[in-house]
């Protein structure tokens, strides 16, 4: 069963069991894959499918940080429980160690001194951490921490 297919699936079952919010994530996921779909002109693979899930934590990640700030905890909680579900449907993510190593490996094989490197660092560490789920802005903050 694909990913597309499990989320459809899963929709369904979650409008039978009447959970509302469950139902609202899933519609949501499934809009932007259809939408995503129309643009491409045909089906997404399951890299591309995974890639638009992450794309939709990013978005729910920001808007939870502007929530916070605009002290709309209600609001906060409710993009929170949105990225569990998505969540959900995302390879095991990354630990904070593998994110490491793959920084470090990415910087030993292409021998990075400076910040200079930074987007080179960071394409390498983060093909070396392809087919599992992690947070960008994480990589992103270590490869600054390492290189400075």
């Amino acid at each position: 069963m694909s990913l597309k297919q499990k989320i459809v699936a899963d929709m369904t079952a979650a409008m039978k069991a009447k959970e509302a919010e469950r139902t609202s994530t899933l519609r949501m996921v499934k809009a932007a894959v259809m939408n995503r779909e129309i643009e491409k002109g045909g089906e997404l693979s399951e890299e591309e499918m995974t890639k638009l899930l992450q794309s939709l934590v990013k978005q729910r990640r920001d808007s939870v940080e502007q929530y916070e700030k605009a002290g709309r905890a209600e609001l906060a909680a409710k993009e929170q429980a949105e990225i569990a579900v998505i969540e959900g449907y995302l390879p095991q993510a990354a630990t904070p160690e593998e994110i490491g190593q793959a920084v470090a490996e990415a910087i030993a094989e292409i021998g990075a001194p400076t910040m200079r490197e930074m987007g080179a660092v960071m394409r390498a560490a983060q093909s070396k951490l392809a087919g599992r789920s992690f947070d960008g802005r994480a990589v992103s903050e270590l490869v600054k921490a390492k290189l400075a």
